[in-house]
């Protein structure tokens, strides 16, 4: 039987799985810049109302007015 730490196909280093989700690695720079771009977009006017919306269903749950 073969123990787990000895196991070659586990070996050390980056395993493209964990490079994967590494925030410096190609998956992770291209993630923030996607988010960077959608970061500096107006928020559209029907979420704000929808926002508005259930701030207003909220206080009235809560008896505020």
């Amino acid at each position: 039987m073969i123990e787990p730490n000895k196991d070659k196909r586990r070996g050390g280093g980056n395993t493209p799985a964990k490079a994967a989700f590494d925030p410096n690695g190609p998956v992770g720079r291209k993630l923030k810049s996607f988010y960077d771009v959608i970061e500096t977009e107006p928020v559209p006017n029907r979420l704000l109302d929808l926002l508005e919306k259930l701030d207003e269903a909220e206080r009235k749950a809560n008896g505020g007015s």
